[in-house]
């Protein structure tokens, strides 16, 4: 017989979904205490009330926990160190701030004696496989409750009507209002017209962080970032903490249009979805760390590091922060990172990031080796023999197929 849940701590957010899921679970786990806990990464004006609206709704306290730092300096940059960049080209903003926040949930629930964690993800999302792995990772005799899995609740207009019948105060619509995941890193936007991606995003009604192409300056802006062993540590010449960084390269870059994506994308649980994301810092930084490592990494080096960044962004991706394979490769990522130190100079305009300058006391590019013009380094006559030999099993091969050829 299952044990009865006494106590449930749900990963708080305020939006719809988990409004609606506080008295859903007193409901269906009669008696139940449900906690809720509001992570901080970041995310800004959207904590702002909570604790009233949990309360009301049927929460017994809320834990709002500031967790911005852990998620920069444990996750983000670790993530941004990685070059990782799922299928090419989403920064991970959501992906990486999932698996912070449900350790913090493992605390909690520890230290409240909580029978179960819940959580408001779908049963069609991939933040359902995040959270519960995380969970496993530090609990795995927890009970989790998803409520998206076990409700008679089937889309968000049968959200609103249960919020609706039980007075529950909510700031959504069914026409204007995306589905929206907000921290300090990125925006996504996803629902609604961009469900069809036949239809162009409207970026003048979805954009928060950044403004439209069109209506970014006539003036490029330039930045300068300092980098320490693959971490940004400055920003224009001036020392500042990895949260100081971000929060002002996305209004620098926000200003002028940097980091909009639009994309579809393949979620881990089988089907591709379209989503508009706003990541201004993140953008920035990704370019600025990728120029500098060209500088400072030797070519075998990087060739194999670009290759593993596209298994540690599906390993984020899918929820796998906390497994071997993810600590190993972040070892590996860790060992390359000891000469990616030094600034680059970047040229933001109209949604373009333009490289400047890159400098490092750690640079292997040695312009009396590649110049052009005449020098006493690189012996010409030296490339004969090497192309000799790099060529010898292309030389063979054709001598064989000629001599069959010849038969």
């Amino acid at each position: 017989m299952e044990k009865k849940i006494k106590k449930i701590v749900l990963a708080y957010s305020g939006g719809l979904d988990t409004s609606v899921i506080i008295p859903w679970l007193k409901e269906h786990y009669e008696g139940c205490e449900v906690i809720a806990v509001a992570a901080d990464v970041g995310q800004g004006a959207e904590l702002e009330g909570l604790e009233q609206k949990a309360v009301n709704t049927g929460a017994s306290k809320l834990y709002i926990e500031d967790l911005t730092d852990e998620f920069i300096d444990e996750y983000i940059f670790p993530t941004l160190k990685a070059g990782a960049k799922y299928e090419g080209t989403y920064l991970l903003g959501t992906s990486c701030a999932r698996p912070v926040i449900a350790k913090r949930l493992v605390e909690i629930a520890k230290a409240e004696g909580a029978d179960a964690i819940a959580h408001g993800a779908t049963g069609k999302g991939n933040d359902q496989v995040r959270f519960e792995l995380a969970v496993k990772a530090f609990a795995p005799n927890m009970k989790i409750i998803a409520p998206w899995r076990e409700w008679d609740i089937k889309s968000r207009d049968d959200e609103i009507d249960y919020a609706v019948k039980k007075n529950i105060p909510i700031s959504v619509t069914r026409e204007t209002s995306y589905s929206m995941d907000r921290n300090i890193w990125h925006l996504s936007h996803e629902g609604l017209d961009l469900e069809d991606p036949a239809n162009e995003p409207k970026y003048d009604q979805i954009l928060k962080l950044c403004v439209p192409f069109e209506k970014a300056p006539d003036s490029a802006t330039y930045v300068t970032i300092g980098f320490d062993k693959g971490i940004p540590v400055s920003l224009n010449g001036v020392d500042m903490s990895g949260k100081d960084i971000i929060t002002a390269l996305n209004k620098i870059g926000g200003e002028n249009a940097i980091g909009i994506l639009d994309i579809v994308e393949n979620r881990l649980v089988g089907m591709k979805s379209r989503g508009v994301y706003e990541t201004p810092a993140g953008t920035i930084l990704y370019r600025a760390h990728e120029a500098l490592e060209t500088l400072t990494l030797d070519r075998d080096t990087l060739h194999t590091k670009q290759m593993l960044s596209g298994k540690f962004a599906d390993l984020v991706y899918n929820g796998q922060w906390y497994t071997p394979l993810r600590e190993a490769l972040s070892a590996f990522v860790d060992e390359t990172q000891k000469t990616v130190s030094g600034s680059v100079k970047l040229k933001l305009y109209k949604g373009n990031i333009i490289i400047s300058s890159i400098k490092s006391d750690y640079s292997l590019y040695d312009e009396e080796i590649v110049t052009f013009g005449e020098d006493a380094v690189y012996d010409q006559k030296d490339a004969e023999g090497f192309i000799t030999l790099y060529g010898l099993p292309i030389k063979v091969g054709a001598m064989m197929k000629e001599k069959n050829n010849n038969k």
